[in-house]
């Protein structure tokens, strides 16, 4: 959710955005046919002035597909480029969700060397939302077990 507030409050302060899933981002990447292709959307994911890549950490992916994210925040790091990245991971347990990737240091060095860094340690919004919904449809069933109520 804060992912997309930055992206809608950058975008209506007027500068370009482009918010991609980590998975969305990596395949795109990772499918290009041809070195050309990939450097072509490599300069697509470093031109806006903000690139938004929401849940690193959820899947693992090889050591190809490490370099290509080094090489995004490489070249937007270069260019003083913002990014905002959403993990469910701290950062010493990058080497799970990129085994064998030797990149993964200087990765997250980049990342954090001008960055905000938000540490949220709170429920499941959704969660919390799934157990208030269950609740009240085991209120709504005991309320219906126990029959009209006479006054």
């Amino acid at each position: 959710m804060l992912l997309k507030n930055f992206a809608s409050r950058a975008l209506h302060a007027g500068h370009p955005v482009l918010v991609r899933s980590a998975s969305d981002l990596l395949a795109d990447l990772a499918n290009q046919e041809s070195s050309v292709a990939r450097a072509r959307r490599l300069r697509a994911y470093v031109a806006p002035a903000l690139l938004c890549i929401d849940e690193v950490g959820y899947l693992s992916y090889d050591a190809r597909h490490a370099d290509l994210l080094f090489e995004v925040v490489t070249r937007r790091y270069e260019k003083g480029k913002s990014i905002v990245l959403t993990t469910n991971k701290p950062f010493a347990e990058w080497p799970t969700v990129f085994p064998n990737a030797a990149c993964v240091v200087t990765l997250v060095d980049r990342l954090l060397h001008r960055a905000e860094l938000v540490v949220i340690e709170a429920d499941s919004y959704r969660l919390r939302e799934a157990q208030e919904r269950q609740q009240r449809r085991s209120d709504a069933r005991r309320r219906g077990k126990a029959g009209p109520t006479t006054g």
